[in-house]
């Protein structure tokens, strides 16, 4: 084998990569005539060896291939067969990888009912009985007399620390990027106990869809209990409008006009006017009723009247 690796020429390989008729003849040994189809191709193995390919027409198994190894075990020795296998092809369709058993819960897989065990070794956790190497988890349980078998070692804290900062609510989710401040100045925000606390604490507003979860100092939404928005009208209106479309019109009140000042003759006559207009009150039923005088009579007694007076005068 050695002579083989060192003197040769490529000879080998070239006979390996011609037994074509061979690899298809084990395969059909194998297989049936149905299930082969061409041959697609051939893969050096080693410097003996070689596999050639075939295309497989094996119902349920697209994309794979027939895959035949030949060997040389020397230059005057036959070409054998080494193996005949079904492979997946670059577009065959497979199962996913495999995952140990201990890695294959993840999170969000358990359910209501479900139990999942720790492992005795697991990193994240550690013996109650030794002192915490978080202070303020000491000065808390000296203080309660609170004892629990295991406590959270700092692996497991630096560990929830750095999937809980990169997680959905950390500061770097969408969120948080787009929000107008940090959960850190927000009202809602709890601050877990412990070393924790400068980092991590708990959403406590329903409308955050960070209620009830651990969420980063920096992390930040639209329900900031610090926010203030002034709420406008959509339509943008003035403070003051007026409305010149329509006229109110309202009736002046009635105020009298002043009379000029009569003069002292027309204030005489019109007393006068006004005494010959006055009516005379009634006289009551039972007075006497006077005798009417004749209208000459009355005059022809004032004629008389201002004759005396007249010669009264002139005698004087």
């Amino acid at each position: 084998m050695t002579l083989l690796l060192t003197l040769d020429d490529g000879s080998i390989q070239r006979k390996l990569a011609e037994a074509v008729d061979l690899a298809r003849a084990a395969v059909l040994e194998d297989a049936g005539a149905e299930q082969v189809g061409a041959h697609v191709g051939v893969d050096r193995e080693d410097a003996v060896s070689a596999s050639h390919l075939f295309e497989a027409t094996v119902t349920g198994y697209r994309g794979w291939r027939w895959s035949v190894t030949v060997a040389l075990a020397g230059e005057d020795e036959p070409i054998t067969v080494s193996e005949v296998v079904l492979i997946p092809g670059p577009d065959a369709r497979v199962a996913p990888a495999w995952v140990p058993w201990e890695r294959r819960v993840q999170a969000g897989d358990l359910g209501v009912g479900d139990i999942f065990p720790v492992e005795k070794d697991d990193p994240r956790l550690a013996p109650a009985y030794l002192e915490s190497d978080d202070p303020a988890v000491e000065a808390v349980a000296k203080e309660t007399g609170l004892g629990r078998v295991h406590v959270l070692s700092r692996y497991g804290r630096l560990d929830a620390a750095a999937r809980w900062h990169g997680g959905e609510f950390g500061p770097r989710s969408d969120m948080a990027r787009s929000a107008p401040d940090v959960c850190g100045s927000c009202g809602f925000f709890v601050p877990l106990a412990g070393s924790l606390s400068a980092v991590f604490g708990a959403c406590t507003n329903d409308i955050s869809p960070a209620d009830g979860h651990v969420v980063d100092v920096e992390y930040g939404c639209g329900a900031h209990s610090e926010i203030e928005v002034e709420v406008t009208s959509s339509v943008p209106v003035a403070e003051l409008v007026y409305d010149d479309s329509l006229m109110d019109f309202e009736p002046a009140p009635e105020t009298p006009a002043e009379a000029p000042e009569p003069e002292p003759a027309e204030t005489a006559e019109a007393a006068v006017v006004d005494e010959a207009e006055a009516p005379v009150a009634e006289a009551p039923e039972t007075a006497e009723v006077q005798p009417e005088v004749e209208p000459e009579a009355v005059v022809t007694e004032t004629a008389d009247e201002a004759q005396v007076e007249a010669e009264s005068a002139s005698e004087h």
